[in-house]
């Protein structure tokens, strides 16, 4: 009888067994492979550079433990900068404070430089992106002026603004901006001709245009340039501070230089490369998040 019922139910018979080879799997094996895979990941992504880097760590203390050596070696960094490497936010006076206030004051003119480059980049760049006779008639000379150093725009944004830190807010403006103008531009010559089609068809005014099709469009490109602007701000604002002052990064390293501190200079280049190496990360995931992924192409 149950081999009949077998046969005249095979739905039944193959609907439990299925039932029997999956339920058991719902659980614990699930979770094993969560586990493995955040484990890989974990190896993937971070054993590799702390390898890499306690190597470059071994080769700089055999090569500068003679006591003749020209630069320090990370024991000698390590017992004569312990105290800004331990508490970045130590505060004893006007200068004499930690490496972490020092970061967050440039930190401010970044934002504030690169802010502003951002927005007036990414109009400029849709203007020039969606106007033919706009892209002949600034983009010959946008190209001339993004190749002009950073700190070579210091004395003329001195001259102009009579103070140190408008000045370096200029800088990283003008020097963040192209990036931003020019990936805007591609991104919006790009856009494909049946989203244009669309917007006709719904007769979107410019401002709709703008904010529904093009931006979404474009954004790869845009936040690859933006990548590109917040690394050269970073760059800009340490390169200016060395010469405007002031209780920035950049104004430390000179002071350290001209007072021979040495291993406070290494300490802070440290402290300038994991900041550099967040916002990039920072915008990075921004832009993942804004384009769900996308991809420049």
């Amino acid at each position: 009888m149950s081999a009949l019922a077998n046969k005249e139910n095979p739905s039944t018979a193959a609907s439990a067994k299925t039932a029997a080879k999956v339920l058991p799997f719902s659980g614990k094996h699930g979770s094993r492979i969560d586990f493995r895979r955040a484990g890989l990941t974990a190896l993937r992504n971070v054993v590799p550079p702390a390898v890499v880097l306690a190597l470059i760590l071994l080769v700089w203390q055999v090569l500068c433990s003679s006591t003749d050596a020209s630069l320090p070696s990370p024991h000698q960094v390590w017992q004569d900068s312990y105290e800004l490497i331990a508490y970045p936010f130590f505060n004893y006076g006007s200068q004499d404070i930690g490496l972490g206030w020092r970061v967050l004051v440039s930190l401010q003119r970044v934002v504030y430089g690169f802010g502003l480059a951002a927005v007036c980049g990414v109009i400029i760049g849709a203007i020039i992106g969606q106007s033919v006779w706009a892209m002949r008639g600034l983009d010959p000379i946008f190209q001339v002026l993004r190749t002009v150093p950073p700190l070579a725009w210091l004395p003329l944004s001195l001259a102009a603004f009579q103070d140190s830190n408008p000045s370096a807010i200029f800088v990283i403006f003008i020097t963040s901006i192209w990036p931003v103008i020019i990936n805007t531009a591609v991104g919006v010559r790009n856009i494909p001709q049946d989203y244009r089609n669309v917007a006709e068809v719904l007769r979107l005014n410019h401002f709709e245009f703008f904010w529904k099709i093009m931006l979404p469009s474009a954004a790869p490109y845009i936040f690859t340039g933006l990548r590109i602007g917040v690394g050269l701000s970073w760059l800009a604002i340490v390169a200016a501070e060395m010469l405007t002052g002031g209780v920035g990064i950049g104004f430390f390293i000179w002071d350290a230089w001209n007072s021979s501190r040495l291993p406070d200079i290494i300490v802070a280049l440290a402290y300038i490369g994991i900041v550099g190496f967040a916002l990039d990360k920072l915008v990075a995931a921004l832009g993942k998040l804004v384009t769900r992924g996308a991809v420049a192409n």
